[in-house]
């Protein structure tokens, strides 16, 4: 349990940042902070603060060790953009958290409805996890393989080679898998399962908060499903391009190397000619020929003239209260469909689905007793285009 204050804690961190960061950078290369590399950390930057490093529970004791509390370690992962990056079976994990949650949530789509509410919610945020992680992933290994294309480290042509087809082989392409929408085992798709069912639901649920929840989610997907993609094109146009120039450039250096570094091999191999003379010229021989070929072919051309007509349209805008109290004045009714059909029709609007579906959605109201009938009608939508069999319905007040 923290004592300190919160903005005890903000103001630690601010004050005494540069310490913190050194930290952070000792735990990601080493995976922890030695004993040793504390105590010259603490005797750089003062070793009177080091007890408010326990007390806001920003280091934590392991073994002899220690650690950044996880909390702590995300946040200097977030503000300094330098995420580890993960395996592709610790992020194809939310393949399965998700489809379970998912999983229980249409199972209690009928159930508590509290219980439903915070379903919801679980999902939402395990989606959310989801984004992240794939996001931090991917800027991960775009970094890194902008550093390995830097060689800031000097490192040799053949373990460059080496590291490129290593992020290739293990990272880059068993994520972009996952991502893929084509591939039997790609996450893509369970989200957009869910997506598909949070907007049959935002549309048909009765009890409204409920469907504001399911509209939330599905506004969310959309969201995410745009970030998805842009995270599979930067994989697909960038990082592996990347990473197949290195492999491709490293390998020619290191075979010219080879070739300049062993004398002997002048007497066994040619070299190639590096350097071939030519002469071209700039313009095709028939120039003369093809020139008054084109000139003829246009000759006798007809000129045509095309106009374009704009149909202005205006869009109708779904009044809810005006048609309720429209709705409330012609109580009962005894066929619900062929009432919004008329009042569509009587206010000189389109008769297109959209509209009369919106129309529609007043019987969703908690205000209203339905009755349905045997009987059957038909509804005709956008002059002839669509045609419904719709149920007879009596609509009374409560």
């Amino acid at each position: 349990m923290i004592k300190s204050e919160p903005k005890t804690i903000v103001q630690y961190l601010a004050n005494h940042f540069d310490l913190l960061r050194e930290l952070f950078a000792i735990q990601v290369e080493n995976e922890l902070i030695e004993k040793e590399q504390l105590d010259n950390a603490l005797k750089e930057y003062g070793r009177d603060i080091e007890g408010m490093l326990y007390d806001h529970k920003i280091l934590k004791i392991q073994n002899e060790n220690f650690v950044l509390n996880e909390p702590y370690f995300k946040l200097f992962e977030f503000i300094l953009q330098e995420f580890k990056p993960l395996l592709p079976e610790e992020i194809s994990k939310y393949d399965t958290s998700i489809g379970t949650l998912f999983l229980k949530l249409k199972e209690n789509i009928e159930g508590d409805k509290n219980l439903l509410l915070n379903q919801l919610s679980a999902l939402s945020k395990e989606i959310d996890h989801f984004v992240n992680a794939v996001i931090n992933n991917t800027l991960s290994l775009l970094n890194e393989s902008r550093e390995l294309k830097a060689n800031r480290a000097k490192i040799d042509y053949q373990e460059k080679v080496q590291q490129a087809r290593f992020w290739i082989d293990h990272y880059i392409v068993p994520l972009n898998t996952i991502l893929d929408s084509n591939h039997a085992q790609s996450i893509y798709n369970t989200l957009l399962d869910i997506a598909r069912y949070a907007n049959g639901r935002r549309l048909d649920y009765s009890d409204e908060s409920i469907r504001r929840q399911f509209e939330k989610l599905y506004n969310f997907l959309k969201q995410v499903e745009k970030d998805i993609n842009q995270q599979s094109v930067l994989l697909t146009n960038e990082l592996l391009p990347l990473l197949e120039r290195i492999k491709t450039e490293s390998e020619i250096l290191t075979g010219i190397s080879f070739y300049l570094s062993n004398g002997n091999c002048y007497k066994k191999i040619k070299p190639p000619k590096l350097l071939v003379t030519s002469r071209n010229v700039v313009y095709n021989p028939f120039v003369y020929e093809k020139t008054k070929e084109y000139f003829e072919h246009f000759k006798e051309e007809t000129e045509i003239v095309l106009i374009e007509q704009f149909v202005e349209r205006k869009e109708w805008i779904f009044d809810k209260r005006l048609y309720k109290s429209k709705l409330d004045k012609s109580l009962p009714i005894n066929d619900f469909f062929g009432w919004c059909q008329a009042c569509l029709e009587g206010s000189g609007n389109d008769l297109s689905s959209d509209n009369f579906f919106m129309l529609t959605s007043l019987i969703f109201e908690p205000d209203y007793k339905v009755q349905s009938t045997q009987e059957q009608r038909v509804i005709t939508l956008q002059q002839g285009k669509s045609t419904y069999l719709m149920p007879k319905l009596k609509i009374s007040k409560k």
